[in-house]
């Protein structure tokens, strides 16, 4: 059986998620989609487990959606290529909404749909070199269903100039657009540092941790429409919008373009 994620828990009841496709950048496929959403319900439930590190296996901490199984979308029927969009945004979701602490640790390449789990996490930690990017346009998508949790965090005029043109940014602008927290030289003082914010974390009380993190939501929440009705109707959206872009001729075209190495039709030779 396939497994695309390594997890241990510490003596201290910390949770180190690791993404471990590394032959592929750990870009997510269903299989990752479904053991993220069944680990991240378990962990929540865990009364033990403190807070979680999320990181990526070898040279990048994710490139995105796999865009090998992003193209078989074209067999599926209209009701299966929502389904398949539903269940990433659900994953999307069960992170978003992990009761405790999430701790990002990015480094190489964080791209398109990998942009989306730095955006779920509560604090990001970014390896200097660290390069992010919005890359779905360049492959004829776009960044669906990860634009609830990531216009949270950059707003709408980075999301506007970004999304749309595709540009790579560096982990000093990702922070300086709220994406991440702290930017640290070196994976050795990244390793470092993100020990030194688990020791800080620890000296908070557990119960009063989450209150913090639901009350940050609530809050949030309050001040736009109901719940409910907000995530109903944008996932339903944003599923929308993955699910008519996967199976265009643009998104087609661009996807297999990537896996042979190729040129998009778009792009002038």
């Amino acid at each position: 059986m396939e497994t695309t994620l390594t997890v241990s828990i510490d003596d201290h009841n910390i949770a180190r998620v690791m993404l471990n496709r590394p032959e592929r950048h750990n870009a997510f496929n269903a299989t990752m989609i479904a053991e993220l959403t069944a680990l991240f319900t378990e962990l929540d439930r865990d009364p033990h487990v403190r807070l979680v590190v999320l990181s990526g296996s070898g040279e990048s901490f994710c490139s995105g959606a796999d865009t090998q199984w992003m193209l078989s979308v074209k067999n599926y029927s209209p009701q299966e290529n929502m389904e398949d969009g539903f269940r990433m945004a659900e994953m999307f979701e069960r992170l978003n909404n992990f009761s405790k602490p999430l701790i990002g640790r990015v480094h190489g390449n964080a791209l398109a749909g990998g942009i989306g789990f730095v955006a779920v996490c509560d604090y990001v930690l970014a390896e200097a070199s660290a390069v992010f990017g919005f890359t779905e346009v360049r492959v004829g998508l776009v960044p669906a269903v990860i634009s609830p949790h990531v216009i949270d965090k950059i707003g709408e005029s980075a999301a506007r100039a970004y999304f749309t043109s595709g540009i790579r940014f560096s982990a000093e602008h990702a922070r300086e657009m709220h994406l991440v927290h702290e930017v640290v030289s070196g994976t050795k003082a990244l390793d470092a540092r993100v020990e030194e914010v688990i020791a800080a974390y620890l000296k908070a009380a557990p119960e009063a941790t989450c209150k913090a993190k639901a009350l940050i939501a609530n809050v949030v929440d309050l001040k736009r429409i109901s719940r409910a009705n907000r995530e109903g109707k944008l996932m339903q959206y944003t599923v929308q919008a993955i699910a008519n872009a996967r199976v265009s001729p643009e998104g087609q075209q661009g996807m297999a373009a990537l896996l042979s190495g190729g040129t998009p039709p778009w792009v002038k030779k």
